[in-house]
Order: structure tokens, then sequence, then C-alpha cells
């Protein structure tokens, strides 16, 4: 029996402000049935807005997850970083105090605000926390070609869109509290009839669909979307909550988390 209801794949960006409006930032929504309907993709609220914008998706999200039926989000950004950051800066091995930590440091929440104006020392107080783009979580290294979340301006980059991200996954965790299970953070096993977010990599599942006509950003957000319906639709998907590591990695990735669907050893091949 599937375990969800609908499912959201989210392709992110980290581009100028939360308030702004960004093509790069697309939300296809898929629903359980038989048959299963194509993911559709789902526009923001009318205003002179065309596109998203990180603060409208966070609460058009928290409504969603707070009144919905139990719904799978996929997003594409880094939900955590590398042990060597919380050993450089002494921080708490815990994931909601790596998140307050994060905002106080790097408010790309604000209004008005960049990651670059953080970047470059305008505002905010980046410089006390500063990852090194050698750093890899053992997630990426599974992945094989995923970039570091502190490897900014080069192809492929998910740097930009994690450091906007973070805060505003800290904004659905105080909004939605216990409703929603953030994997494998609150727990590799998500109970039953609770919404779960996880974090994604597109890459993984790209070359299984066409993109027909649909832009990059779209395309990544509907095979999120797609993929997450069919493997639970099919049953295969709760083989992926407990991806095959051994004791010690698992407790790594508890702190830095896990992309889903990328198990013990390198499976770029899922995406086949």
């Amino acid at each position: 029996m599937p375990a969800f209801a609908q499912y959201i794949g989210i392709d992110y960006s980290g581009a100028e402000t939360a308030e702004s409006s960004l093509p790069g930032l697309r939300v296809y929504l898929a629903v359980g049935a038989d048959p299963m309907p194509e993911p559709v993709e789902v526009p923001p609220p009318p205003s002179p807005r065309k596109y998203w914008t990180r603060r409208g998706l966070a609460e058009w999200l928290a409504d969603m997850l707070h009144d919905g039926p139990p719904t799978l989000v996929g997003i594409d950004h880094g939900f955590s970083f590398p042990l060597a950051y919380f050993e450089r800066y002494k921080l708490a091995l815990d994931w909601p105090a790596f998140l307050d930590d994060f905002q106080r440091h790097w408010p790309t929440d604000a209004p008005n605000t960049y990651v670059d104006f953080i970047r470059d020392g305008i505002c905010g107080h980046g410089a006390a926390r500063v990852g090194d783009p050698r750093w890899r979580r053992l997630t990426e290294t599974r992945a094989g070609a995923a970039k570091s979340v502190f490897h900014f301006d080069v192809q492929g980059s998910v740097a930009k869109s994690t450091y906007a991200g973070l805060p505003w996954l800290r904004f659905l965790r105080r909004r939605l509290g216990s409703a929603v299970h953030f994997w494998p953070f609150d727990g590799w096993q998500p109970p039953a009839g609770r919404s779960v977010i996880v974090e994604v990599y597109p890459r993984l599942w790209n070359k299984r669909y066409p993109a027909e006509n649909r832009s990059p950003h779209q395309q990544d957000a509907y095979v999120v979307a797609r993929w997450m319906q069919e493997a639970d639709q099919s049953g295969a998907l709760s083989a992926h909550w407990q991806p095959a590591l051994p004791p010690d990695e698992r407790e790594t990735a508890r702190i830095e988390g896990w992309i889903f669907g990328i198990g013990a050893s390198n499976e770029r091949s899922a995406g086949k």
C-alpha cells in the first residue's frame, strides 16, 4: 500500500533575494492514483510575480503540509554540512541547533538579502562560518558527481541554493513541528501517515524521463515528483528509507544528511 497521497518535486534556486520571482524555482505535484497521472507544474498564487519566490514557496509548503494528506517532498539542495564543519566550529551534533546557528550567521531569509551580500561581508556574519570546498559529505561522495555544498561559482553547484534554502527548512520545522518528518534527521524510518521532506539529486533520475518541452529547471522538478510517485505506487519506495550503511557511516549521515535514493555503493546507475 502506498505511504503517500501526493509527491512534490522542487528544483531550488539561490538567486537574488527571498522575495524575488525566480524562473529557476520550479514545483511539480504528482498524486497517487491508478492509473498514475503525470506530475503537473504548480504555479505560484496569483500575483504580479510570474514565478515562485523562496518565501512564497515556504509559506505554501507550510500550508500544504499542515492541512493536506501525507505528502513526500523532495528538494534539490543540501540539508546539512560535512562533519568537518561541525568540528571546526565546535558545533553540537544536532541538526536543529545547526539550522539555528547557520541562520544567525547566514540570514539569507532576511528581506533584500542576497547570498553574495553575506559572502562579501555586507551583512550577516558569514565570515565566522566558512566552509572548505574540499569538504564533501559522505552522501556526496556516494553520488559521484554531486558537488560540495561549499563549492560556489561552478557549473552544477548547489552551494548558493543550499545557503538560500537552509533557513527555510528551519522555518518549516518551526512552523510545522512534529507534523512533518525531516529525513533522516528525525529518524531513518518515517512514521506512517506523516508527511516527509527529503533532499534529492535530480541527476539520479533525469535520464529515465524525456524532457519533452520542459526547461532544465522544470525537468528537474518533474523527475523528482515522478520518480517518487512511481516508487511509492510500485512498493519500491520503502527500501530507500534504510540505505545499507555500516553503523559509523549511518551516524555520520544522521548529522550530514543523505540524498534520498542513494545506497551504500555508488548508485549513479539509478538514473539510467
